[in-house]
């Protein structure tokens, strides 16, 4: 039997209008991925940008995601040809990109995310999985999920452009960021209209909407974003910890 890359089922799960779920994972330990992976998640995203992940450490979670149901994914540190390549290379099949602010930064990403005629993107995936693959090149340009941040008012201002930039598949909005950016508290109505217009760009251009999200994620889902993520490692652990302190304090003495 021939054999295939690994399919990116939440790519496909989105693309068919399902939303789908996911995780972020910065503890730098592929276990959390592995248990996020394990509970049914859809998608976890290993954070380069704000985790204790190095590529030895990111390649060793994907493997562990493997294990469970969700589909390996990754942000990049940075819009980085070399970084955004080797997380691919070591099996992430999402890639998350920040700080994207124009559609001429949105086509940097995509290069480096796709292969020759459609990107720039290096051969030199490895591992068992990719190894096994007949026709990994032309398989992994179908699979590989490309979401670039939209954070900024800059980004916000644009973001028709950068969603229709090709190999662009979707956005994933930092609304703490973009609150940050914008001068406003998050949840403000202004806060609200920004995350709104970049719902509506990806509609006009038939991309894919995303967003971090934070505290209530319903909210966002409600309205339609597709690539949410719901949780992170370390804010369940610290939440998880606290509810355990608070209902067993009573036994506690002094």
């Amino acid at each position: 039997m021939e054999a295939k890359m690994i399919a990116n089922q939440a790519k496909r799960k989105m693309l068919a209008g399902q939303p789908a779920l996911g995780a972020v994972a910065v503890l730098g330990t592929p276990l959390a991925p592995e248990c996020y992976s394990l509970a049914g998640y859809d998608f976890v995203i290993v954070d380069n940008q704000h985790g204790e992940w190095t590529m030895e450490t990111s390649a060793a979670a994907f493997r562990a995601i493997a294990h469970g149901s969700a589909t390996p994914m990754a942000r990049a540190a940075k819009n980085d040809f070399f970084q955004i390549g080797g997380l691919l290379d070591r099996g992430a099949l999402g890639i998350v990109v920040p700080m994207v602010n124009s559609a001429a930064e949105a086509a940097a990403a995509a290069f480096a995310t796709r292969y020759v005629p459609r990107g720039g993107r290096s051969v030199g995936p490895f591992g068992a999985e990719y190894l096994k693959a007949k026709d990994y090149v032309r398989e992994a340009d179908e699979e590989i999920f490309l979401a670039v941040q939209i954070e900024t008012p800059q980004a916000v201002d644009q973001a028709e452009a950068i969603m229709a930039t090709p190999g662009v598949d979707g956005c994933w909005i930092g609304p703490m960021d973009l609150a940050l950016c914008l001068g406003v508290a998050p949840g403000s109505p202004n806060h609200e209209a920004a995350i709104m217009r970049v719902l509506d760009a990806c509609r006009k251009t038939g991309k894919i909407p995303g967003i971090y999200g934070g505290a209530d994620p319903a909210h966002w889902l409600e309205r339609g974003f597709l690539f949410v993520t719901v949780t992170m490692d370390t804010s369940a652990l610290q939440a998880s910890a606290q509810a355990t302190l608070t209902d067993l304090n009573r036994f506690r003495r002094g």
